[in-house]
Order: structure tokens, then C-alpha cells, then sequence
């Protein structure tokens, strides 16, 4: 037997291995009814040392199947896994005084954008920005620096924002499903294709200075 020091736990997990009522298993144990109720409030309690020895006895002169059973209650559980959000990688690519977007499908409307492409766990968001944008529009960019994090105020989701430069390749659209056009745009008129209150503050702060 692995259980070194009971506690009211064990206890309880022997108790119903043994499919006794509380006055059953008080009696079988010799203590009182009050104890093993008590054991059901506080599992964390440590019974005294005479009534661990009890519970030894009573576990060892248990049947196999009774064994099973109070194995089965007392191994551990697997880790609860935590749901991921969906996240997005977004990449503002930059070549000279221009910047570029897609057009996109959706909800019965179309909406310019930024090249994005969900991240996959474990995956890094600034390798997916860059692939995602070749995916889509055939340009090979170069990640710069990352620009900041927020829930998207359209999609809801985890957008992570990253600044690009240009290395090569025309833009066009390598993804019809999902998009209707692909153009470089001059910066000072970006707000023209994505309204300003929708645009990431840091986004407009980086396309101001930058080269």
C-alpha cells in the first residue's frame, strides 16, 4: 500500500471502495460516527495515530477488488487543461512610403487589413507573421520589431502586431478564398482603407517614424 499518512480523504476514498455507509464504516473502524463525518467535511484532516493504524488493518484485510477500487479513487488526476485563445500574428509590412493590406471576405462585407495568420500553440507569432504574409500575398518580409499585444476590437481575438520591411516579391493575391485584392497603399492614406479607431495606437506610432 502506497498511503503513508491517511487523511480524511483516503479515508473517505477507503470508505466508498468498501461501499460502507458512515455508521458502517465507523464500526468497522471502531471510531466514532462523528469522525468519519468529519473526514467528509475536512479531507485534509490527519486522524490520530490509533485510528491510522485501523485504517491500515482495514485496508489490508480488504478484498483485491476493494483494493482496486480504492486505487482507482485515490490516483491522481491529470492536469485540467486550460483552453488557449485564439491568437494572430499581424504583419505591417513596409516598403518605402507604402504599407500592405489585403482585402478580405466577411460577414457579408468586405475589409481592409493587414496580412494575419493564426497562431498554432507552441508556434512563434513573428515566424507566422512573416509566412502568413508570403502565403497570402507572395512578399517575403523580414520581421523589424514587435509593435504590442491586444484583443482585436472587430475579431475578439489576441492580436500580436509586428512591424516588417520588404525583401521581395510583387504583392498579389495568393489567397482568393479568403481575400477579394492585395495592394500597397501610401501610409498617409491608410486611414482611408482601415478606419483610424480600429487601427492598434502603436501601429500608427511606428508608421509615423518609420523609414
Amino acid at each position: 500500500m502506497d498511503i503513508v499518512t491517511w487523511t480524511g480523504r483516503e479515508a473517505c476514498a477507503l470508505q466508498q471502495a468498501l461501499r460502507m455507509t458512515n455508521d458502517d464504516f465507523a464500526d468497522h473502524l471502531g471510531v466514532a460516527v462523528r469522525t468519519v463525518a468529519n473526514w467528509h467535511s475536512s479531507p485534509e484532516i490527519v486522524p490520530r495515530t490509533e485510528i491510522q493504524s485501523a485504517l491500515d488493518t482495514a485496508y489490508e484485510r480488504s478484498t483485491a477488488s476493494v483494493q482496486r477500487r480504492f486505487s482507482l479513487q485515490t490516483r491522481p488526476r491529470p492536469a485540467a487543461v486550460e483552453a488557449q485563445a485564439l491568437r494572430v500574428a499581424i504583419a505591417i509590412v513596409l516598403r518605402g512610403d507604402d504599407v500592405l493590406l489585403v482585402c478580405r471576405r466577411g460577414d457579408g462585407e468586405l475589409r481592409w487589413q493587414f496580412p494575419a495568420g493564426m497562431v498554432k500553440p507552441g508556434a512563434d507569432p513573428a515566424t507566422v507573421a512573416a509566412q502568413e504574409t508570403h502565403g497570402e500575398t507572395g512578399v517575403h518580409c523580414a520581421v523589424r520589431e514587435r509593435l504590442g499585444e491586444r484583443v482585436h476590437p472587430v475579431t475578439g481575438v489576441v492580436a500580436s502586431y509586428y512591424l516588417a520591411d520588404h525583401l521581395a516579391g510583387e504583392a498579389s493575391n495568393r489567397d482568393p478564398l479568403e481575400n477579394v485584392d492585395v495592394t500597397w497603399v501610401p501610409r498617409s492614406t491608410l486611414t482611408r482603407f482601415i478606419p483610424a479607431d480600429q487601427i492598434f495606437p502603436p501601429v500608427l506610432s511606428a508608421l509615423e517614424v518609420a523609414a
